[in-house]
């Protein structure tokens, strides 16, 4: 009999980011008892790395902004494929998410009056990212943290999910082990909420820390959840490039927000030379700060470094493809520039900016405030994930629901810059509150059953008997490989025939995966986690790679060489996959649901 600990909880929380601390606050104030589990140290989540800030409609900088301008953004950024009834709740719920982690302690940047400021960001119309300086993420953390350690929650760190567990149709627990010690623990529970993040990983240039490969949606996709919306990856146009031990790390938006402009090698403000017809009108002339807009009787200035990321990410890749790159493969991202029209610059680039000015100096040796930046596009977000009802997230497996960046439908095609964050707040409420309410019916219910996890367990123990065997593989080698083929094949720019390539090459390396072998015990064995991951990379990066090629357009983070325009047909569906009764992986385009006629008319009259 497989040996293993033995927990009792009503909700358990898989992921202690944003999303995963804010589900258990919420389930904890309903009264169920939860245990969070995160893969790495309290505190140390991805979420401490988002800079820029949390996007809600608050009015404090502009007065024209509200929910309403907000949805519309938000489904304008996502090219109308997103759920729409999660948009509106986000719009409307996300300026009461703020002041209540106001109230609890998060310290924001101040507008002279006292109220929390708001700056500007891509694909936003006016002011709307409430930040403390770039460490936006930190202090969001900092602040659940806080609030949560007083409700009770048993946290376990250090502790990797290997199976979900299921009690007839409904899920009822997990089977995990530590990845200290290497012993294995069975969590039962009346509800699981996964909030494990994102799929970077999976590619070989990302600004996702190593906990993000895709176990949420794999889990999810095993219990026989649906994922929705796969083939929409964001790349995130700025990226460190330079030098190579830190490729990929992140770049604020924020930079460009606080007056950040982008130059190719030969000096050129290159972002005018694309600006998309939907975001023109009759006003608009390239001058250097940006270009004029009118709305009512109130001017104002656009920057066309603030549009849409995968617009930008695409129109730097355009200028290093051309020729017209910096030496490192990347472009110029320049702050020092204000200096020319604001006193005291340096001071206001370090207040401002912190995080970077002190990431630059202290990775590149470079002075931001001095000059430009090198950067390029990363792998930063996905905005697809598990199929959840937009109320409650609950998935299509009773009792498992999904909040943050392992759930679809939020962002359609393309994310916003500091969506995330309020959609964090959000929907990791939601999910927490409609979790214990689920678990206050199954409390008492049938435990994991002993078979399952006895199985899960001699799975996870497999690679150390194939260790010493001849033509054992090496994880390290397949994650490699994968991560290579993904960034090549299935990156920024795809065609049919590379994509086809790449679901050959993930066929090859799942047989290779099967003949995976690590030496050693179980105890702080990285080549025993790296073969655990394996089944969560090879499983999110078919469900890109088989989505990117069914949808044959190019729509938000999803952009056809071979169909580089948009398919009016194709924003009626989403594409859908699960797992079928052989193991294979099955896809379906599925309708979007009829948006209500207030919705629409929302739309309409911001387009107007």
């Amino acid at each position: 009999m497989a040996e293993y600990e033995r927990y009792e909880h009503d909700v358990l929380v898989i992921g202690a980011g944003g999303a995963g601390l804010r589900a258990a606050i919420a389930a904890a104030e309903r009264g169920a008892r939860v245990g969070l589990v995160c893969k790495s140290l309290l505190g140390k989540a991805h979420t401490v790395m988002a800079e820029g800030g949390v996007a809600a409609a608050m009015g404090h900088v502009d007065d024209r902004d509200n929910w309403q301008v907000h949805f519309a953004d938000t489904m304008r950024g996502g090219q109308y494929v997103n759920n729409w009834r999660m948009a509106e709740l986000h719009a409307k719920e996300a300026p009461d998410r703020v002041r209540e982690l106001e109230a609890w302690g998060a310290v924001f940047d101040r507008t002279p009056d006292g109220r929390i400021l708001q700056r500007n960001f891509g694909g936003h119309r006016y002011p709307r990212l409430a930040h403390v300086g770039d460490r936006t993420g930190l202090e969001m953390i900092r602040t659940l943290q806080d609030h949560a350690i007083h409700k009770g929650i048993d946290v376990h760190m250090e502790v990797t999910i290997v199976q979900l567990l299921k009690d007839g149709d409904r899920v009822c627990g997990a089977l995990a082990y530590d990845r200290e010690r290497g012993r294995f623990r069975l969590f039962a529970a009346g509800a699981v909420v996964l909030a494990t993040g994102g799929i970077g990983r999976a590619f070989s240039v990302t600004s996702n820390s190593w906990e993000y490969t895709g176990d949420g949606h794999s889990l999810a996709y095993a219990a026989g959840a649906e994922l929705m919306d796969m083939e929409f990856v964001q790349f995130h146009p700025t990226g460190m490039v330079w030098p190579p031990s830190v490729m990929g790390i992140l770049v604020t938006e924020g930079v460009r927000g606080e007056g950040g402009v982008l130059r190719n090698s030969l000096g050129k403000r290159f972002m005018f030379d694309d600006i998309p017809d939907n975001y023109k009108n009759q006003t608009a002339d390239n001058e250097e700060e940006g270009w004029r807009y009118t709305q009512g009787d109130k001017t104002a200035r656009r920057s066309p470094e603030l549009l849409t990321r995968d617009h930008v990410a695409r129109c730097i890749q355009r200028e290093v493809r051309e020729g017209r790159g910096s030496p490192h493969g990347g472009v110029y991202l320049d702050i020092a520039w204000i200096k020319e029209r604001i006193p005291k610059a340096e001071e206001h680039i370090k207040r401002k900016l912190p995080s970077m000015y002190h990431q630059f100096m202290q990775l590149a040796n470079i002075d931001i405030t001095k000059v430009p930046m090198e950067v390029g596009p990363t792998t930063h977000y996905v905005m697809g994930g598990i199929r959840v009802d937009g109320d409650s997230q609950m998935s299509t497996v009773p009792g498992l629901f999904a909040a943050g960046e392992c759930a679809a439908g939020l962002h359609g095609a393309n994310r916003l810059g500091g969506n995330s964050l309020s959609d964090l707040l959000v929907f990791g409420r939601r999910a927490g509150e409609h979790a214990a309410d689920f678990a206050a019916t199954k409390r008492g219910g049938a435990a994991s059953s002993e078979s399952a996890a006895t199985e899960a367990i001699r799975v996870a123990l497999a690679p150390f008997d194939r260790g010493a065997s001849a033509g054992a593989e090496s994880p390290y080698a397949i994650q490699h490989d994968l991560q290579k083929m993904m960034q090549e094949l299935v990156g920024i720019v795809r065609v049919e025939e590379e994509m086809s390539r790449a679901l050959t090459g993930i066929a090859a390396l799942r047989e290779r995966a099967k003949r995976v072998g690590v030496y050693g015990n179980r105890e702080y064995n990285p080549g025993w986690h790296t073969a655990i991951d394996l089944e969560h990379l090879l499983s999110v990066a078919e469900a890109v790679t088989r989505a990117a090629i069914d949808r044959k357009e190019s729509r938000g983070g999803h952009f056809r060489d071979d169909y580089p325009d948009k398919d009016p047909a194709a924003g009626a569906f989403n594409i859908v996959l699960r797992k079928g009764g052989g193991g294979e992986m099955q896809m379906e385009r599925r309708p979007i649901p009829a948006m209500p006629q207030y919705l629409k008319d929302i739309i309409e009259a911001q387009k107007a």
